[in-house]
């Protein structure tokens, strides 16, 4: 029985609870609202949770905050990120806490509980957040870590099981809330970690665990010439010994290594700074930053060796631009059509495939630009983007609220960088998406009310407008229900597996219909959807 939690107990919790989530997480991906295959919160909430498995630290708020970190950068949808804040809201909770029995877990989920809430601008009830709560309300007083991990978990399943009275869509559909069974499962195991009867997640050999990375040796010969320098990246703790904490300014940091380095990614948290950057030097780098504190963590790489060698392109040698785009949309032909609309860099993700914040951080780095302008595409995305957003400070990065790929493809149609300053060509991509209405078609895996299983879905957003025996007949209804014709433009993307010549025939079709519109079929190639229509 593990009764006292430490720096060692607390990681195993979390890798306890990771593999508990993670047996679990095609079982989470299937409690899916809506009867299309787009279910991807228990692979969200895995990843998130595996981001934050690989953390280090002596101390209980030292890993505490490790975990915390990891999970930030990797957390992927919306379910991804509440979970991320969950944890940091622990680690605020044990901040201080050298050991933790069940009054200290009991403060840290009070924390946990606050940090959730406060990262959602409408919580709903009904979901993750209120599994969370009352979870936490039914444990508190418990006089041991054991009981409160029993009575923690058993408050949650009670708590899951309630979920469709407080929401309508879940009732409807029949399942309870996906994000509030994925905290389910983590809970259950750390509960069995603390009773001794769990297994951790089986992770990932990294650089890390397995030795040197893998590299192409002969891709720097001794003739070759550091072109790129080196991608230098560590976590600094600030050291009472070197600096006032309570009034250190880290920007004193941030402006040194803006000066003597490039693409840099600069964040503190409490006492932990961490840093990214690129330079010629890393020698100089580490030994200024130490004046401040002591290294936790350390990575130097020649960036001619990285694996992402093909992004290294002349933007790092030139000087920032003052404007930049990024986009996220997935389909071999979408991906192109945005490039070609002016993104510069397009994260590859949708519906079942949310990139983690990491993905965003790292795409604001390779634009360079003073301003970048986001185009999430997605509504379980754009809490993502947000998140990163808020994180990067070396650029002014302005989300765009697209929450559906029409939105962001005719934000891109419109996209004029030489349009004015940075707030107005904000203003213009907001306007561009007003009045955009996105359709999509999709095959149906279970029966509902609108739709019988096999037959295929017509919809916008969560609403089932149409259905049909065929994608195209679906296709069609749909724009019958969404009165197409009342539109100039129906774009329609097919998509990943569609037949091209019914997807002609459907165009063909819609032309004739709609005479005023102007039709136009692009091959998409985003799975999931069979098509996509947008209208505008």
């Amino acid at each position: 029985m593990m009764e006292i939690i430490g720096a060692s107990e607390y990681l195993s919790l979390v890798r306890c609870g990771a593999a508990r989530l993670g047996a679990s997480r095609k079982e989470i991906n299937d409690l899916n609202v809506f009867p299309i295959p787009d279910g991807d919160t228990g692979d969200n909430m895995y990843m998130t949770m595996e981001a934050g498995c690989n953390a280090t630290g002596e101390t209980l708020p030292e890993m505490a905050q490790s975990v915390s970190r990891g999970m930030l950068m990797g957390a992927r949808g919306n379910s991804g990120v509440i979970l991320s804040r969950i944890f940091a809201g622990l680690a605020k909770g044990l901040d201080g806490v050298s050991q933790a029995g069940a009054p200290e877990i009991e403060a840290a989920m009070k924390s946990a509980v606050e940090e959730a809430y406060g990262a959602v601008s409408n919580p709903v009830e009904g979901t993750i957040l209120t599994v969370l709560r009352e979870g936490a309300q039914a444990a508190a007083g418990s006089h041991s870590a054991g009981e409160y991990s029993d009575r923690i978990a058993d408050a949650m399943a009670q708590s899951l099981e309630h979920t469709p009275e407080l929401l309508d869509v879940l009732k409807k559909a029949g399942v309870v809330d996906s994000g509030g069974a994925g905290l389910l499962y983590i809970f259950e195991g750390m509960r069995d970690a603390i009773h001794g009867v769990a297994e951790e997640i089986a992770l990932p050999e990294t650089e890390s665990r397995s030795g040197a990375p893998k590299v192409d040796l002969d891709a720097f010969t001794a003739d070759s010439e550091l072109e790129f320098g080196y991608c230098t990246e560590f976590l600094l703790r600030l050291q009472k010994s070197k600096v006032d904490l309570d009034s250190f300014d880290e920007t004193v940091i941030r402006d040194w290594l803006q000066a003597h380095g490039e693409s840099l990614v600069f964040f503190r948290d409490d006492t932990i700074i961490k840093v990214h950057v690129h330079t010629k030097t890393p020698g100089e780098i580490l030994n200024h930053c130490q004046k401040y504190g002591e290294y936790l963590t350390l990575k130097i790489e020649n960036m001619t060796l990285q694996h992402h060698e093909n992004h290294m392109d002349e933007r790092f040698r030139q000087r920032r631009k003052a404007y930049g785009v990024v986009a996220v949309a997935s389909g071999e032909g979408l991906v192109s059509s945005f490039r070609e609309m002016g993104a510069d860099e397009v994260i590859e993700g949708g519906q079942t495939m949310n990139p983690p914040v990491q993905s965003f951080i790292e795409a604001f780095d390779r634009v360079g630009a003073e301003t970048v302008f986001v185009l999430p595409d997605n509504s379980n995305i754009l809490l993502t983007a947000q998140q990163a957003a808020e994180i990067y400070k070396d650029a002014d990065i302005r989300v765009i609220p697209c929450k559906t790929l029409g939105e962001g493809y005719f934000a891109l149609a419109n996209l004029d960088l030489s349009a004015g300053s940075a707030d107005e060509i904000e203003a213009t991509l907001g306007e561009a998406i007003e009045g955009v209405v996105t359709g999509m078609v999709s095959r149906a895996i279970r029966t509902t009310d609108q739709v019988r299983e096999g037959e295929y879905a017509g919809f916008t957003r969560k609403d089932i407008l149409a259905s049909g025996p065929t994608p195209e007949e679906a296709a069609e209804a749909l724009c019958e229900s969404l009165r197409a014709g009342n539109y100039d433009i129906i774009l329609l993307l097919s998509g990943e597996g569609t037949d091209a010549a019914e997807a002609a025939a459907l165009r063909e079709n819609l032309s004739k219909r709609y005479t005023r519109s102007e039709v136009i079929l692009q091959e998409g190639g985003q799975p999931v959807y069979d098509y996509v229509i947008i209208l505008s």
